[in-house]
């Protein structure tokens, strides 16, 4: 149950931990982008990692709910948007990390409500899909999704945004707790 209720934040800590992302990527200094460019190719970037982190999330979730065939239509569905918002979500981190450098205050700030915007339409969407799923849900998966899903203070998240060695809270996206 212990392990359940740390995977309940995927779509929240999804979320935030991509706003963690946009903070990280504020404070990086300009000479990273560039020492991650000459970085050897086996190396996965953060954006793979983060892909491959939202695709554990949704087979975490699939397992934890028990899909079956006949939700296999709504869970596709919801899976999608969970790929969907990660990749639109790191690729304004991209872009926003890249033009950092030549960015004046206001300019961030702009930026930083671009990214708010694109979280909370991105959480909308999910949300949206996660509703057709919850409709076609057995009793059963329903209170273990409800068990999930419950607010719970987000767990730090590994690779820097909350301490290194940490186990990332299974949630996103924004990109996400039901994120990313």
């Amino acid at each position: 149950m212990k392990h359940l209720l740390r995977k309940a934040a995927v779509p929240f800590a999804l979320s935030l931990a991509l706003m963690a992302g946009t903070a990280m990527a504020q404070s990086a200094a300009p000479a990273a982008a560039s020492s991650s460019s000459t970085a050897p190719v086996a190396k996965k970037s953060h954006m793979q990692r983060r892909m491959d982190e939202v695709e554990q999330q949704i087979s975490d979730l699939h397992d934890e709910l028990g899909i079956t065939d006949a939700e296999s239509t709504q869970w596709s569905a919801y899976a999608q948007v969970m790929h969907d918002n990660a990749q639109k979500t790191g690729e304004a981190l991209k872009d926003r990390h890249q033009k950092m450098e030549s960015m004046n205050a206001d300019d961030s700030m702009k930026s930083y409500a671009q990214l708010s915007q694109l979280n909370a339409d991105n959480m909308q969407k999910l949300s949206s899909a996660f509703s057709a799923l919850y409709a076609v849900l057995t009793p059963e998966q329903k209170q273990t999704a409800d068990e999930l899903f419950k607010n719970r203070p987000p767990r730090p998240h590994a690779g820097g945004h909350g301490g290194k060695g940490s186990k990332p809270a299974s949630a996103s996206s924004s990109a996400a707790a039901p994120s990313t």
